[in-house]
């Protein structure tokens, strides 16, 4: 499954969910249109009952907020993706920097251990069909070889079955991985989505006496949720730039030592897995750091929850599973 794609549906999906921004804008023009003149009449009534002179100036916030409806695709929601947008292509930049380090060192870091194991006369069988075969072919057909041949056959077997529950898992974790990032990606599209298209109705609303807030609230909500794919994206950095470290450390270790075992690295990988399916959900956390926007607090909170309950599931039910079935081939192979 490519979760690329998934991602670059999303973005089309709200490049497509725009010009719906329009369909709410004759709306919008109402609501502004009856509370500007609510707020001019009251404050030249105020100006007239103190004998005053009309202060002119605050009167031109809800034609200025009525130009930002009428243009709001491009005012404003072209004015804050311009600006935000640098942000997001930094952060992506860095992810693809790191990822494809890092899967440079992953061949790099397989091709040692393949090469480690074909070296070792007690392991090159384990890999290698050719040595496998040449190591049949030396055997006779005596009861003692036939003994031999049944434990390299079952050796073998249960080598490739342990790396295969090894692998297993480790594809699982990073599936439960990508998607963790595809529901954060999704559910930040859906407030995006949400907000642009209801937001000429937010402005509207702000012209009133009462919910001037509104205006600021939605632009600092807008910020917050935008900054989610940023916040992802330089998690994501920070633990591939983690993988990168441990696997220069394994090769490090591989070409100084040949006796050097990987199952303890693995762990420590499948580990980092489950911390960061758990840190996705804590991203709406700290883009609120950034940016404050209220309202947004509670579902924070209900985000970090649940994922503090389904990552601590996920690795008990993999670390407990893993343990035991890779436990159970280690003692068939001794």
């Amino acid at each position: 499954m490519n979760f690329d794609n998934l991602h670059q549906i999303l973005r089309s999906l709200y490049e497509q969910m725009m010009p719906l921004c329009g369909d709410m804008a004759g709306v919008a023009k109402g609501i502004a249109g009856l509370g500007a003149l609510f707020y001019v009449a009251y404050r030249v009534w105020q100006s007239l009952a103190r004998a005053e002179p009309i202060d002119v100036f605050p009167m031109l916030r809800p034609f200025a907020i009525g130009l930002c409806i009428m243009f709001f695709p491009t005012v404003v929601l072209g004015t804050i993706n311009s600006v935000m947008s640098p942000v997001v292509q930094g952060t992506a930049k860095l992810l693809e920097t790191q990822t494809l380090d890092m899967n440079r060192y992953r061949e790099q870091k397989d091709r040692l251990e393949y090469e480690a194991m074909v070296r070792n006369p007690e392991t090159a069988y384990l890999v290698s069909n050719e040595e496998y075969d040449k190591q049949l072919e030396e055997l006779g057909w005596s009861p003692a070889d036939m003994v031999t041949m049944a434990k390299m056959y079952l050796d073998r077997k249960m080598y490739e079955i342990k790396k295969g529950i090894r692998d297993f898992f480790r594809e699982i974790l990073e599936l439960m991985f990508q998607a963790a990032a595809l529901v954060i990606d999704t559910i930040r599209t859906f407030f995006l989505v949400v907000l642009a298209i209801l937001g000429p109705i937010a402005f509207a609303i702000s012209v009133w006496d009462g919910f001037q807030s509104t205006l600021t609230q939605w632009i600092c909500r807008y910020i917050q949720v935008y900054l989610w794919l940023p916040v992802s994206d330089m998690f994501s950095t920070i633990l591939a730039k983690i993988q990168v470290l441990m696997l220069q450390s394994d090769i490090e270790r591989m070409q100084a030592d040949p006796n050097f075992s990987l199952d303890s690295s693995d762990g420590v990988y499948i580990v980092f897995l489950c911390i960061g399916i758990i840190g996705y959900f804590t991203i709406p956390t700290v883009a609120g750091w950034i940016i404050q926007a209220g309202g947004m607090g509670s579902y924070g909170r209900n985000v970090n929850q649940t994922a503090g309950r389904a990552g601590s599931m996920a690795g008990s039910v993999a670390g407990a599973a893993a343990g035991n079935m890779v436990g159970r081939a280690g003692k068939l192979l001794k």
